[in-house]
């Protein structure tokens, strides 16, 4: 899972009205990339249009490297809210001014991803409208981290950033909680957990940082007292929400399934494919089957090898999810678990070098690392990765520790992310996975292809590199590491059966757990975290499996067409020449008549 202002959720920060601010660093931000004379129009437009939406929006400023607004943090009130509505409806009529007939695709297309997210916004704004029932999407801390963490200026200059927020971090949180409006207990007990969080943030290590930045006596008194401030301000609202979660707790919560009116609307301005959210769900059904069937004869392969003597079942699921069973036992002991997930990076990079999978950079590593606290709750592994402005930030591989798991919950998560699917992980997190598209992404020649970026896409490449490397041979072409992967995939296809089933047909928890664990072949623990997942998402957990079938289908196809001049590696660089746009965009683009 991609997080770090996941780009494909932009409209998310204009409906959260989560606006914070950077200070004047016009020289710490790189300059557009140079555009044709017959686009200067455009790009001049569109250049005003990104200062103008980072102004708005600095969080997410920040979050793509964009420093030239941190001095501010704006209360997410709804004066806030009427300027992000009155900001959209002023930026599409200047976009609807330009004559397209004059743009080049790669010109209209961009135009295209523009539109899409000031619509997305005015939509999640008036009609989503999870800023009153989502408590969690209130946390100042992320940009203060990254802030703190990102050498795009000298220490004594962030500090000073840093100060100026904190100084307005009270207003911030009186904002949200004047907001909140009959939320759901679920996104009420993670804001709990993620806020509490967000203090190890705003910790008097920052007083120490201070000290050893040669800051002025009246700059550390004054980082001091708005530290002692925004910590309050904090508190005040942990507080606010254990209040509210009691009385939540006696009834009148939101149901956090968000129904079908909203959900079908969601898919269509989040996923951005060609099908609908059931469309979707139909073709995941028929996938479930397939996948079934493959695994049966894969077991069948490999039962005698590892079950002896033991009598085969004549269920399928039984067989396969004994069989499944018995090779997850193979997994490395919980201490080892984070050090095995370091050991692997550069043998996959290898991998990729070795086969011309695709050209890797050298001169961006990779950094693991343990989740933050203040992002832990949904995901036990994501990437945060920096944006287009500040390419040479490092990509962090966050990996949630098990040191809050007793021993049975540990076994059942290493079982989980055994031998096999630990490999797989690691594909899917970073190579050639969401590090390397992200990589990619950044050095796209179109900007807007790569902020305003497609959740399907980027979730879509993720699993598409799965596959695509066990066809390469990694893994040693094993039965074993088909069956394991079969196993992994079927995740991404339960995932979407999963979201649509809960938020659209009600499926309840007992049956959810049931999908899972014995269709899906997932452990208890695993299975309930998903679950824990569906109650504070909708939609996201679709996206891997539409965009991993979109791509796959585009590849073969372009294998029938193209036969033995079909290159691979040229493919997969074209490909994500592209940035993060929708993959019916990329289609487009690649086969479009010159």
């Amino acid at each position: 899972m991609r997080s770090r202002f996941c780009l494909s959720l932009i409209a998310l920060s204009l409906a959260a009205g989560l606006g914070h601010a950077l200070p004047a660093l016009a020289e710490s931000t790189p300059p557009a990339p140079p555009v044709s004379a017959a686009a200067s129009p455009f790009a001049s437009l569109t250049e005003a249009f990104l200062d103008a939406y980072w102004r708005q929006n600095p969080d997410y400023a920040v979050g793509v490297g964009y420093y030239r607004y941190a001095d501010r943090l704006r209360a997410p009130d709804a004066q806030y809210r009427a300027e992000q509505l009155r900001f959209g409806a002023d930026w599409l009529k200047r976009f609807a001014a330009l004559d397209e007939t004059k743009l080049d695709a790669g010109a209209k297309t961009d135009l295209a991803l523009i539109r899409a997210q000031l619509e997305a916004g005015r939509w999640y704004l008036e009609t989503f409208k999870s800023w009153q029932w989502d408590p969690s999407q209130y946390n100042v801390a992320e940009p203060i981290a990254l802030l703190l963490n990102t050498e795009y200026a000298p220490l004594p200059e962030r500090l000073a950033t840093v100060s100026l927020r904190l100084a307005q971090v009270p207003a911030y949180y009186a904002a949200a909680q004047g907001n909140i409006q009959e939320p759901t207990r679920e996104h009420t007990a993670l804001a709990i957990q993620q806020s509490e969080g967000t203090l190890s943030v705003l910790s008097e290590d920052l007083l120490k940082q201070a000290e050893t930045a040669g800051l002025t006596l009246e700059a550390r008194q004054t980082l001091g007292k708005n530290l002692a401030a925004a910590q309050e301000a904090v508190r005040g609202y942990i507080a606010f929400l254990k209040t509210l979660d009691a009385k939540l707790a006696q009834g009148g919560a939101r149901d956090f399934r968000i129904g079908k009116a909203l959900y079908e609307p969601k898919f269509q301005r989040d996923i951005q494919a060609g099908m609908s959210a059931e469309q979707l769900y139909q073709r995941a059904l028929e996938e479930k089957e397939r996948l079934h069937a493959h695994m049966d004869t894969l077991a069948d392969q490999l039962w005698s090898k590892y079950m002896k003597d033991q009598a085969k079942p004549a269920d399928r699921l039984d067989k396969i999810g004994q069989l499944i069973k018995t090779l997850s036992a193979d997994h490395v002991a919980a201490e080892q678990f984070f050090p095995e997930i370091k050991k692997q990076i550069p043998v996959l990079e290898a991998w990729v070098r070795d086969k011309k999978l695709m050209e890797l950079d050298p001169s961006r590593p990779l950094v693991v690392r343990e989740t933050p606290e203040y992002m832990r709750g949904i995901a036990g592994a994501s990437i945060s990765a920096p944006g287009p402005y500040d390419p040479k930030a490092n990509t962090y591989y966050n990996v949630t520790p098990l040191d809050g798991y007793d021993a049975s919950q540990a076994e059942s998560y290493l079982r989980e992310y055994n031998r096999w699917i630990l490999q797989v992980l690691n594909i899917h997190e970073a190579v050639p996975g969401h590090y390397v598209q992200l990589l990619y992404s950044n050095k796209s020649p179109s900007r807007i292809k790569s902020l305003f970026g497609n959740g399907a896409m980027v979730e879509g490449w993720a699993v598409y590199s799965e596959r695509m490397m066990l066809e390469s041979g990694y893994g040693g072409d094993t039965p074993e590491m088909w069956l394991m992967y079969s196993k992994w995939n079927l995740r991404v296809v339960c995932n979407s059966i999963l979201d649509y089933g809960v938020h659209v047909l009600g499926m309840s928890e007992a049956d959810a757990l049931k999908l899972l664990t014995r269709e899906a072949f997932q452990s208890e623990t695993e299975a309930k975290g998903k679950w824990r997942r569906v109650q504070l998402t909708s939609v996201q957990l679709t996206s891997y499996f539409t965009g991993y079938a979109e791509i796959y289908d585009f590849r073969e196809q372009l294998k029938k067409q193209q036969g033995k001049d079909f290159d691979l590696k040229a493919f997969h660089e074209r490909f994500l020449s592209f940035g993060s746009a929708p993959v019916s965009m990329i289609k487009g683009l690649m086969t479009a008549q010159p």
